[in-house]
């Protein structure tokens, strides 16, 4: 009888651990989906700032259409791209690139840095910017999280059973030193 409680409790110990985990688990994947819309979601403010920098640039630097089809192709391939995060990231990388070199155009021209138009533009750009490191620094905490909670023994055995998988995180490139750079939005 003493044996039968024994072996009852340990499995009913088993269960509600599994229980736990799995729902741990499924805790850390809608926080990763919630936090990867917030990136989304930056990125689309982001990307809506860049027409209208773009037509305030045109207004003082006509003959520079070549950047500005720089910008408005990486700004439409970072827009299209939904795969996975490190595509996303490439595709962020090279955004980020052409919008520097839209800037540098801007050191070209003082009377387009002094527009009152472009500075505010400049500065939303900038917030948005810190707001997207912001939220890549907290989906790439949750995806840590859930990554290690995958390979940590024994939630990994229920991980298996319940096939659930390690996430990506969303980072900058590593052979690009370029793109590590933050983009310099600031003229003063």
């Amino acid at each position: 009888m003493i044996s039968f409680l024994v072996v009852s409790g340990l499995i009913a110990a088993v269960i509600l651990y599994v229980i736990a985990t799995y729902n741990e688990f499924v805790t850390l994947r809608e926080k990763i989906k919630e936090a990867w819309s917030g990136i989304e979601v930056q990125m689309k403010l982001r990307y809506n700032l860049i027409p209208n920098l773009v037509e305030t640039v045109k207004g003082y630097a006509k003959h520079e259409a070549g950047t500005f089809e720089a910008v408005t192709r990486a700004r439409n391939d970072a827009m299209s791209n939904h795969g996975s995060p490190a595509e996303q990231a490439q595709s962020e990388n090279m955004l980020s690139g052409v919008l520097k070199s839209l800037f540098a155009l801007a050191e070209d021209y003082p009377e387009l840095k002094a527009n009152e138009n472009f500075q505010n533009l400049q500065h939303q750009l900038a917030e948005v910017e810190d707001k997207i490191q912001s939220a890549r620094r907290y989906y790439n905490g949750v995806v840590r999280d859930n990554n290690i909670k995958i390979d940590q023994f024994p939630s990994n055995l229920v991980a298996n059973v319940f096939s659930f998988i390690k996430a990506e995180f969303f980072e900058l490139a590593e052979d690009e030193e370029a793109a590590r750079k933050p983009v310099n939005v600031k003229f003063d």
